[in-house]
């Protein structure tokens, strides 16, 4: 009885070692070197590329889809902006001074802030000596 089991067991571990090994064979991962991949065409590589045209119904529903998409986008800032003026136009003067001078003191920073990282780079620092 108990070698039965052994057996059982010793046949067991073996199927799942071959099979773990067989597992690992097979990669679908991209290969470390680009020299393996041939290319096809024999062109040189100064030369475009063969476009894939696709068919004429794929190419009208890409064409609505990106007007639609444009659309939305247009409509999107031309709210933000409408909301953005509203929310000033609300405000007391006092109110709206301070504002003005809050964006001013904003892009001022901005503009440093941005100074100082290009000025640390090495040709910005030649510039900027």
């Amino acid at each position: 009885m108990n070698c039965i089991s052994v057996r059982k067991i010793l046949v067991f571990s073996l199927i799942l070692v071959f099979s773990a090994a067989v597992c690992e064979a097979q990669s679908f991962d991209k290969p470390a070197s680009p020299k393996q991949h041939k290319s096809v065409s024999k062109k040189p590589a100064g030369k475009k590329k063969d476009k894939i045209f696709g068919s004429q119904s794929v190419k009208r529903i890409q064409k609505k889809q990106d007007a639609k998409d444009k659309k939305l986008k247009k409509d999107y800032e031309n709210f933000v902006k409408a909301n953005q003026k509203r929310s000033i136009e609300i405000q007391t003067p006092a109110v709206k001074e301070r504002m003005k001078q809050n964006v001013r003191d904003a892009d001022s920073k901005y503009k440093a802030k941005k100074k100082k990282a290009a000025s640390s780079t090495k040709k910005a620092r030649q510039k900027y000596r």
